[in-house]
């Protein structure tokens, strides 16, 4: 069996029909609600349906969101009634609402309020990724902003009015987050068109603004839906299998792209890989997450949480599968952990032909419950080209992303023929190679990248011998790399070694659980960062406080920050010790 063959199985009529069915007859899929369940019942059912004979429904209790309209009206200069809703677990705010001066910060990073005093006013902002909503609100927040007011993105023109969430609390609070994380303003979504106007009355002086929120806020039982794809007994590495997840839950409307097609897709691929299971090297587990929209990831951390020890030792890799085929792009992009990007490009060079790719560093976006534990993950659609973007105020998901308007007009389904044959390809890759395709060199080089960038103000707490660390890390990743290719080739030849192959698997395997914490967590293995994180933005998260050295004088701020950076500047250390030695092992190993 070829990949050839697998992908000509794949069917994009297939996951039309999952899709329209879905947008249909199960609209609005709020994790909590009665169409929740209903949505995870119908993964369950397809799922077995494929084949996948223990597909299972999961429940378990989770903070959720109900958000309603907001009623938002401009007071002064001029009187101007504006449509809006409630954002996901925004505080209630007292029936005659708050109100107040207010301020524009643009993209709502901390760099947006500079020379801005926002203490007792309500901001107005962006609606996008940089950074997102909840770290918008966070922000906005420990600035002294009593509310805030986001305006969506798309054209000039758009009327249509956002959903979103600004819960920073990754997943279900703890007794350590609960006071710190939960948002603490109330905060509401506006169409752009409304935005703009505000921007523009702001630009002739004071404005001043009311709004109310309505909102229900609390725990509430969610359902996840799970399936396995078990490879052969006979094959090597039977317990090893990929993850292939996304979320099922939604905003209201039919949520067509977001995210009945990523459902869809993961159904087709359940069949077609269950069609030619004898072949598989390495098992897939499907997850269909819930409480993404209205529980900032709660359904895909419970999952990694209650199935630690699996993960930890078998799961090889993540593939999200999120808004897959939306109209109007005509490029690729792709985001992954470093040590995937070579095996991505390769696939996607081979697939996609002349089509423009693109690609970025994954970070803790999305379903990205997998960073902690060590698995490197990775998730690809179709994307606008850069000038699209800036005219639409970089809508990189489409205008009516989290709106009414994410209607089954938004499917292309030519599209969908090549995005649902290009993830076939990524999986069977990871469930056939012999050698798994991994590369640590791209890793090597961003880390010791960034600790070169950051080595001059990170003197006073030794990130000279770290970086040192990190080059001989560097040259051992090479080492492996040039292994593994031999390896795979001699594969490809017919005479592989099953031996080297485990050997090499296994080490690939450890290392992620090693380097993927330190690429892209702050807070470590055994926690979550805030969603939207601002550290998250750079490589080696944990360090970003590094450069805020070269400000402080001496004195007990300088101290208190430069002890928290020693103790990132070991954790960093450690990883580039413990993952050259692992390396050297295998080498020696493999003699």
């Amino acid at each position: 069996m070829t990949e050839a063959a697998i992908l000509a199985d794949l069917s994009a009529d297939n996951i039309r029909r999952h899709v329209e069915q879905i947008a249909m007859d199960i609209p609005y899929r709020a994790a909590g609600s009665a169409n929740g369940q209903r949505m995870a019942e119908y993964s369950r059912d397809a799922m077995r349906a494929a084949g996948l004979v223990d597909a299972a429904l999961h429940e378990f209790p989770a903070v959720v969101s109900f958000p309603e309209h907001a009623e938002c009206r401009v007071v002064a200069p001029v009187e101007i009634s504006l449509q809006a809703n409630t954002l996901g677990h925004s505080l209630l705010t007292i029936e005659d609402g708050i109100e107040g001066e207010l301020l524009d910060v643009g993209g709502g990073g901390f760099s947006d309020y500079a020379g801005k005093d926002a203490r007792g006013k309500i901001i107005l902002t962006e609606l996008s990724y940089s950074p997102a909503r909840h770290e918008k609100q966070r922000i906005a927040a420990m600035k002294g902003a009593i509310g805030a007011v986001m305006m969506n993105w798309g054209h000039p023109e758009n009327t249509a009015v956002p959903f979103g969430s600004v819960k920073p609390v990754w997943g279900n609070p703890t007794p350590d987050n609960v006071t710190t994380e939960m948002p603490t303003i109330p905060c509401i979504g506006i169409a752009r068109t409304a935005g703009l106007r505000l921007r523009d009355l702001l630009g002739k002086g004071s404005v001043k603004l009311r709004f109310r929120t309505h909102v229900e806020n609390g725990w509430r039982p969610v359902q996840i839906t799970t399936a396995n794809l078990p490879a052969p007994e006979a094959s090597p590495e039977a317990a090893d299998f990929v993850l292939v997840g996304g979320h099922q839950d939604s905003w209201p409307g039919e949520a067509a792209t977001d995210n009945a097609a990523g459902n869809a897709c993961l159904m087709e691929l359940a069949r077609v890989f269950n069609l030619h299971r004898e072949q598989l090297r390495r098992g897939i587990t499907f997850g269909f997450w819930t409480a993404h929209e209205t529980g900032t990831m709660a359904g895909s951390s419970w999952f990694c949480d209650r199935n630690w020890d699996r993960l930890r030792a078998n799961c090889v890799a993540y593939l999200q599968v999120d808004q897959p085929a939306f109209v109007g792009t005509t490029e690729w992009s792709t985001a992954s952990n470093a040590e995937l990007k070579p095996f991505l490009d390769a696939v996607e060079k081979r697939l996609l032909g002349t089509k423009r790719t693109k690609w970025r560093r994954s970070v803790k976006n999305g379903d990205a419950s997998f960073f902690g534990i060590g698995i490197p993950m990775f998730h690809a659609e179709g994307s606008f080209t850069e000038a699209e973007l800036r005219a639409t105020a970089m809508a990189d998901l489409g205008w009516w992303h989290h709106s009414v308007e994410n209607r089954l007009d938004k499917m292309d389904w030519t599209l969908m023929q090549e995005h649902i044959r290009v993830y076939g390809a990524y999986l069977w890759e990871l469930c056939t190679a012999p050698v798994l395709p991994f590369r640590f060199a791209p890793v090597a080089e961003q880390v010791v990248a960034r600790l070169q960038e950051l080595a001059p103000a990170g003197s006073t707490v030794g990130l000279e011998s770290t970086l040192a660390a990190a080059n001989r890390f560097a040259a051992e990743a090479a080492r492996l790399d040039t292994r593994a290719a031999t390896e795979a080739s001699a594969f490809a030849a017919g005479r592989g070694s099953e031996d080297a192959a485990q050997l090499l698997n296994a080490t690939m395997k450890r290392l992620s659980r090693i380097l993927v914490p330190l690429q892209s967590t702050a807070i470590g293995t055994y926690g979550h960062d805030p969603y939207g994180f601002t550290p998250q933005t750079t490589m080696i998260p944990c360090l970003y406080n590094v450069p805020e050295l070269a400000t402080l004088p001496a004195g007990e701020a300088r101290w208190m920050l430069e002890t928290k950076l020693v103790r990132a500047r070991n954790r960093v250390a450690d990883a580039m010790v413990d993952s050259s030695a692992v390396i050297s092992e295998a080498l020696t190993r493999l003699g």
